[in-house]
Parts: structure tokens; C-alpha cells; sequence
């Protein structure tokens, strides 16, 4: 490169510098003063949320079932990290555009507006205030950019002085070797107060939008999350005594196991996974349930009521559909509710009704075959779970719980409307997108006991974990050692058919690799089937098998 072009780099990596980090400011600050304008109206409007919100529902479903298994509950956080990364990036194009082209960098900026507010509008009942938050700061924004850019300008200063956004001509010859004697023709004192005017407005932007990121904190996090947060209308509820109280769990449902899946999952252990990258707040006292469709009688139900309702008390295992072989996302709890069956009667369904479209909070969507809710079986419309008011993030205050359906036709968190419809007539939000509308729970079963790629000394090594097939029960658990002959694994005793079940296995282990697998029958004498296939569309089946060594 000749001495001559070097000027010429310097001034476009200068023009690239200054309007990248021009963008990425105007777009803190947009973010930030969204972020505020949002908390006070409400988590709905808040831009991230909405376009998350969005991303999650066009995401095409085999990249959803990445996700999940790669990232587990964790998937919200990497999502919403990759919006704003991306956000960044079309931030820095625009302002650098913006040091060529005010009016460019201005519709770049736009149209990254122009997204936020059309996923606001777009997320379920929206209404145009959801749009503000987004408009309020993209205007803060293209402000921000243009003091920006304004700022990288030169100040005043004779034709043909070369600046931050002209290049220097090649006629021009280059600064003294220490950079303090101007250019000729250039003001002494231009060029320092340039770069000195557009780091002082950089810095007054970014405290702009650190300020406006903080307050939005810390309104959401102490009078806005008095506004917005049920956790304390949760701390304040009081469940009543089941009417119909379930067994306690039989002496023996818990192996002593070291490493075992406990029969019983915590609160805060449960699987998680949902649409919602903002979890719902619905107060208590503000909740209803709206039954109505195909019915003779329509019902609304306020919380208080459902309450008063006789309530079931009953141990049931939930699984998701997005569940790999061998998989974590299964849990089993001890729920509280009332009978959706009886709710069903209360109304008087029509003939010809067989779904029940159960919509959340969120406005997420779950169809319900009514054959399945009125067979007999413990289908709640559950308040509590493990002796507890429902944990926000599982539901709070009301969800469904069907015992032997797959959650995503089941498991309704954060319900509040029941529509008695038909599966011809209604698409749950799944069903849309290509998963069955019938989803019993397939048998499962897991080696939890020794972990995968474990190393054991040989002898007797007990081989544990749990098997699932709720509403038909686990009849019996096998084992074997490579393609050796299947073995009777020792089961732990149960409450019900609607529950896992704990197993173990004393194995002779001898050194070298072993390839241990497991495989369940259930209650009817239906053996867990060896053939692999993917979650799509009603779960995936298989043996789970593991690796180990022996030394």
C-alpha cells in the first residue's frame, strides 16, 4: 500500500468507527427509552418481548426442537441474546450509513422500528398502545443518531479541509510524524474539537441510555412490579383442604438409589417449557375463566369460586412432546384442583363437541379431546402443586393438568378460556404447526444411575432410574448389558397408574465398555418400542442407551 492511500484508510476507518458506534448509541438509547415507555403501560409493549415473542412463533419447528434439547430452559435467554445481538449489528450498518446519508441511516433505523411495532401488534390481544413504547424510542433514537453524526462533522473550517466524514485528497501531503501540526488549509484547532464534540455527545447518549435501561429497571423492579408482579398475591393465597385427598405415597416409592430421579420433583427442579419469554402475571382476584362454544351453559368462573369448588388432590406425571429419548423433560408432582370433567357436565356439552380449546394468559393456545377429560380420569384444572399455590412460571393461578396426555394437548399454564369446539373446526397453536392433534404420552423409560460416559469398578453396580407411562402404569422394566439377554429390574411401588416409577438393577459388571439399555412395559403389556423417531409430530420413542466403562 502507497504512503499516499494511507490517509485515505484512516479517514474511512474513522467514518466506519464513528457511524457504527453512532448507531449502536442511537440504538441503546431507543431500546432504553422504550424499554421505559413499556414498563409504564405494562410488559406487553416492551419491544425485546414482542419481537421474541414473534421469532418464537415463526420459528420453523425443527429449529424449535434444537433449541430445547440444546438449551434447555435456557432457550429464552440464548434467544433473546441473538435478538439483540442481530439488533447491534443492523444498528452499526445503519449509523454507518448515516455518516454517508442522513436520510439512509435514518430509514435503517425505521425500519428496525417499524419490526418492533409490528410484532407488538401482532402478539395476542394487542391493541395499538403496545405499538408506543417502539415509536417513542426509535424518535429518541433517530435524535440520538443525528447529534451523532452531526457531531462527527467538522467544525467549521475552510473548503477542502479534510474531516471525519471526507476523505483526505492524495494531493494533500500527510501530518508530521507526531500528529500536532494541521494539515494546510485545515483550522489548528478543528479537528481536536471535533473528535472532542462527538466523544462528549457519544458519552451523553450512552449515559441517556444506560439511564433509561435503569430506570426501566427499577421501575419494573419496585413500583411497576408492585403493578405488574403476582408474587405477592401468590404469597397471600391460602388453598383450601383437598376434598378428595390422594394417597400418600407408598413406603417404597423412593429407591435408595444415590443419583436416582427422586419420585417427587421440587417446584424449582419441574420442567419448563412454553412460548413465553415473559412470564404472565395474572392476578388472583382478577382472574375468570370463561367456559363457552358447544355448551348449553356458558360459565364464568372468578378464582374465588373456583376455589369453593370440591377440590381433588392426585399424583400425576407431566411430559412434553419435545422430550428426546432418555430425556429431562418429564416430571411428576403432587396437584391440587377441580374436576374438569365436572366443569364440562356444569356446562352441558353438545353433541358433536370433541376439543377443548384452552387458551392462556399469553394468548398460547391447547386442544383437549373431551373423551379424554370425561373418561374417569383425574383432569384438574389445577391451583396448587406440591402442597403449594401454583409457582408463577408453572401456571399461577390456574392451569390444566390431564393425566396420559402429552402437555402441549394438555397442560394449559396461565388458562383463561375454555372454548368447546371441534378439532375440525379449531387448530391449537402446535397443531398449526404441524405436531398431532392427539398426543397420549408414549412409554419412556431412563438410566439415571450411572451417568452416561461414566467410569465404575467391576463387580455388583446397581443400574437405576424411572419409567413412565401415565394412565396405563409401568408394568415392568428391563435391562441389558450390549445384546445380552434382557433382565427383570426391581420396581419401586406407586400411588396410581397416572405416576413414574422408580427401578433398579444390580449388574454384574465386568472391565471393558458397556453398552447398557433400558426399555418399559406398561399396564396393558405394550413394550416400549426400540425403533428411534424424532419428536415430530407426537414424541419420540426409543431405548435409551448409554455407555460406560468398566475398570
Amino acid at each position: 500500500m502507497t504512503h499516499s492511500r494511507l490517509p485515505r484508510l484512516r479517514a474511512a476507518l474513522t467514518v466506519a468507527a464513528t457511524g457504527a458506534l453512532a448507531g449502536l448509541l442511537a440504538a441503546a438509547v431507543a431500546l432504553g427509552i422504550a424499554q421505559l415507555v413499556a414498563a409504564a403501560g405494562g410488559p406487553s409493549g416492551e419491544p425485546v418481548i414482542a419481537v421474541g415473542g414473534a421469532a418464537i412463533d415463526l420459528t420453523p419447528v425443527p429449529v424449535k426442537d434444537f433449541a430445547i434439547q440444546h438449551f434447555g430452559s435456557n432457550d429464552k435467554t440464548v434467544l433473546i441474546a441473538g435478538i439483540l445481538v442481530v439488533l447491534a449489528i443492523l444498528a452499526m450498518a445503519s449509523g454507518i450509513a448515516a455518516r454517508r446519508s442522513r436520510g439512509l441511516g435514518l430509514a435503517g433505523l425505521a425500519v428496525l422500528g417499524a419490526l418492533a411495532v409490528a410484532a407488538a401488534l401482532t402478539r395476542p390481544k394487542a391493541g395499538p398502545a403496545d405499538a408506543i413504547p417502539a415509536v417513542v424510542g426509535v424518535i429518541a433514537g433517530a435524535l440520538v443518531l443525528l447529534l451523532l453524526v452531526r457531531a462527527a462533522a467538522p467544525a467549521a473550517a475552510p473548503a477542502g479541509a479534510p474531516s471525519l466524514l471526507t476523505e483526505p485528497s492524495a494531493a494533500q501531503p500527510p501530518p508530521s510524524p507526531g500528529g500536532s501540526q494541521p494539515r494546510p488549509g485545515m483550522s489548528p484547532a478543528a479537528r481536536p474539537l471535533t473528535r472532542r464534540r462527538f466523544l462528549v455527545t457519544a458519552a451523553a447518549a450512552a449515559g441517556v441510555a444506560a439511564a433509561g435501561v435503569a430506570a426501566a429497571g427499577a421501575a419494573a423492579g419496585q413500583v411497576l412490579l408492585r403493578r405488574f408482579s403476582v408474587a405477592a398475591s401468590r404469597a397471600r393465597t391460602v388453598l383450601p383442604a383437598a376434598r378428595v385427598t390422594g394417597p400418600a405415597a407408598p413406603r417404597g416409592a423412593q429407591l435408595a438409589v444415590p443419583g436416582i430421579t427422586p419420585f417427587t420433583t421440587t417446584d424449582g427442579s419441574f420442567y419448563r417449557v412454553d412460548t413465553a419469554l415473559s412470564l404472565p402475571q395474572v392476578p388472583p382476584e382478577q382472574w375468570r375463566l370463561r367456559v363457552h362454544g358447544m355448551v348449553e351453559r356458558e360459565l364464568d368462573i372468578t378464582f374465588a369460586d373456583l376455589l369453593k369448588r370440591p377440590l381433588t388432590e392426585a399424583d400425576i406425571t407431566l411430559a412434553c412432546v419435545s422430550n428426546p429419548v432418555g430425556g429431562p423433560y418429564v416430571g411428576n408432582a403432587r396437584w391440587l384442583g377441580a374436576s374438569l370433567a365436572a366443569l364440562l357436565r356444569e356446562a352441558r356439552v353438545r353433541r358433536g363437541a370433541d376439543q377443548i380449546l384452552s387458551t392462556s394468559a399469553d394468548g398460547w393456545t391447547c386442544g383437549t379431546p373431551i373423551e379424554t377429560v370425561l373418561d374417569g380420569r383425574n383432569a384438574l384444572l389445577a391451583v396448587g402443586m406440591n402442597g403449594e399455590p401454583l409457582p408463577v412460571a408453572h401456571g399461577f393461578p390456574a392451569r390444566m393438568v390431564v393425566p396420559g396426555l402429552f402437555g402441549y394437548v394438555s397442560a394449559t399454564k396461565w388458562v383463561v378460556d375454555l372454548e368447546i369446539t371441534t378439532f375440525s373446526a379449531q387448530h391449537a397453536y402446535w397443531v398449526q404447526r404441524g405436531y398431532s392433534a392427539q398426543a397420549p404420552i408414549k412409554t419412556g423409560s431412563r438410566i439415571d444411575v450411572p451417568k452416561p460416559l461414566a467410569q465404575v469398578k467391576a463387580g455388583q453396580v446397581t443400574v437405576a432410574g424411572v419409567a413412565w407411562a401415565p394412565h396405563r402404569g409401568i408394568g415392568a422394566v428391563q435391562v441389558r448389558d450390549g445384546s445380552g439377554p434382557w433382565h427383570q429390574a426391581r420396581l419401586a411401588a406407586v400411588p396410581g397408574i397416572d405416576t413414574w416409577r422408580q427401578w433398579a438393577w444390580s449388574w454384574d459388571a465386568t472391565p471393558g465398555l458397556h453398552q447398557l439399555q433400558v426399555r418399559a412395559v406398561d399396564g396393558t403389556g405394550a413394550v416400549q418400542p426400540s425403533q428411534r423417531v424424532p419428536v415430530v409430530p407426537n414424541g419420540a420413542t426409543g431405548w435409551d442407551t448409554i455407555a460406560v466403562t468398566v475398570t
